[in-house]
């Protein structure tokens, strides 16, 4: 389980960076997807032959770098779908940085676990809101069903820092696919739009966009995913917190047993006399 500051209540507590824990130490990442280990492979062959003056740094603003071209790309395709491609370019070049700056960091030995967490997870919360929301301002999804999909993203990812927070671990699978696994289906998201163009299905004889309602029943699977995973989680907290307490309430004297100090007093008074 992760360290944590424990005050008391008459403490007072300001904003000195001398409050912040000195023993954090970084979470275990739980990564099962199905590239795992193929992109270990790749990740450390590109770690071996990067240049000395290539810094993880370096790699985190090239992976926000990416996510603002992929961007840009979708904003662009309102004037031609060709700009589709430079979206998937810019996710391709978000993965480099993004996958790439802590694993250089771990292979050099050069880690900061406190700020390497921090500016990694915040840049990485800026990196999807710039991508998705640019999904949404394309001509073939829309702004509200980007930002659903986002908002259930964000939900999802809430959930792995309380995980973290109560476990140590840090979850970054969930039914067989990462972060690498979501980006490749972007880009063959992507790559569908381009073909297809402003595609529609006939629901119920409603004409509904085809791209639009695929990105919401997404958002909608998250949200899924999101609810299950947060009621198996606080079930199972329930449940060893029970076990926690029977100990405990064992070694409780009955009721029975128990007698007031003043019920005591006059017992002995009475004997006495």
């Amino acid at each position: 389980m992760s360290d944590a500051v424990y005050y008391r209540r008459d403490e007072v507590v300001g904003d000195s960076v001398s409050t912040w824990t000195k023993t954090f130490t970084a979470p275990r990442r739980i990564q099962t997807n199905i590239l795992a280990r193929a992109e270990r492979r790749v990740l450390n062959k590109f770690c071996e032959s990067l240049p000395a003056w290539v810094m993880p740094d370096h790699l985190t603003v090239l992976g926000i770098t990416g996510a603002v071209v992929t961007a840009l790309g979708y904003l662009a395709s309102n004037w031609s779908p060709y700009f589709f491609f430079l979206a998937s370019f810019g996710l391709l070049v978000n993965w480099f940085g993004d996958s790439l700056d802590g694993s250089l960091a771990r292979y050099r030995k050069i880690e900061r676990p406190r700020y390497g967490y921090f500016v990694d997870h915040s840049v990485d919360a800026i990196s999807e809101f710039l991508i998705i929301a640019g999904l949404g301002l394309s001509p073939y999804v829309g702004l509200t069903v980007a930002l659903f999909a986002l908002s259930a993203y964000f939900a999802l990812s809430l959930y792995v820092f309380l995980l973290n927070q109560i476990s140590g671990e840090f979850r970054l699978t969930f039914v067989n696919l990462g972060p690498t696994e979501v980006r490749l289906v972007v880009i063959w998201f992507n790559f569908a739009m381009f073909l297809l163009g402003p595609a529609h299905l006939s629901i119920f004889g409603l004409a509904v966009p085809l791209h639009a309602a695929s990105i919401g029943l997404v958002g909608a699977v998250l949200v899924a995913i999101f609810v299950v995973n947060v009621y198996k989680t606080a079930r199972e907290l329930a449940r060893q917190s029970e076990s926690e307490r029977k100990p405990s309430l064992q070694r409780i004297p009955t009721i029975s047993r128990m007698r007031p100090p003043q019920a005591a007093a006059r017992g002995r008074g009475s004997l006495a006399q």
